[in-house]
């Protein structure tokens, strides 16, 4: 295939960035939207150029790294997959393909499609863990967990951290990957000692962060590669108004 990429270019998080056109060609539909990315970026070294900086790692849909917005929607057009899996079969002969890095206050463009996604550590210092005496291992069944429960915690513990659900926000809320962070500890007995503070010290952290507030509009799921469910965002309500009515 040949294709036209529209790409967001900006030096550095002070600089005015600009979307820069690139012509390429001998796309295999075989390929993943990253391959592509890395051909680009073998031409523009060749020439002399600098290369586009994008996120990497595991590129099989785990590790969350790879993000970036694909013609105005957070890791492109294909449900429930991230843009290292995305292939080019999604596209045609032709096609001009727009790439920009995730829009948010609270996560700064550093360069080109590369931003600071730092806050998200942050949250997850405020409270995404458990104490718990140290020591060997318990036995695997010393603490039993309902089916149900168990279902539930590891459709949270599914989210990636990738941020797609805040580009996605039109408050750039990160409400969702913070309410799952919150419901996979909660639903668990190892999570119940501290779930209500948990839940009131995560949701602080979000708003010191500079997230936006929720307002339900369902945007964030839509585009999350793992399908996380509003209902996280409900759970984790519940352990905050707990912990408003125990003064926690």
């Amino acid at each position: 295939m040949k294709l036209t990429l529209r790409i967001w270019r900006q030096s550095d998080r002070e600089a005015r960035g600009k979307m820069v056109t690139y012509k390429i060609d001998d796309i295999s539909t075989d390929m993943s939207f990253l391959e592509v990315l890395d051909v680009l970026n073998e031409q523009l070294t060749a020439t002399g150029e600098e290369p586009v900086a994008f996120d990497h790692d595991c590129r099989e849909g785990i590790c969350g790294a790879c993000g970036m917005v694909i013609n105005g929607v957070a890791h492109g057009p294909q449900k429930l997959t991230t843009a290292c899996q995305l292939h080019m079969r999604h596209f045609k002969d032709g096609d001009t393909i727009d790439v920009e890095p995730w829009r948010a206050r609270a996560f700064p463009v550093v360069k080109d499609l590369v931003v600071d996604r730092g806050a998200f550590d942050r949250i997850i210092q405020a409270g995404g863990y458990i104490s718990a005496p140290t020591g060997s291992a318990p036995d695997a069944h010393a603490t039993p967990v309902p089916k149900p429960d168990a279902d539930a915690a590891f459709e949270a513990a599914a989210c990636i951290g990738c941020g797609a659900c805040v580009a996605a926000c039109p408050n750039g809320s990160a409400m969702l990957f913070t309410a799952a962070k919150v419901a996979h500890l909660g639903a668990l007995p190892q999570g119940q000692p501290e779930r209500a503070s948990r839940a009131a010290a995560m949701l602080h952290a979000h708003d010191e962060a500079d997230f936006g507030g929720c307002t339900n509009t369902g945007e964030c799921t839509a585009v999350c590669p793992k399908g996380i469910p509003l209902t996280v965002i409900g759970a984790m309500n519940h352990d905050v108004l707990g912990s408003a009515i125990r003064g926690r």
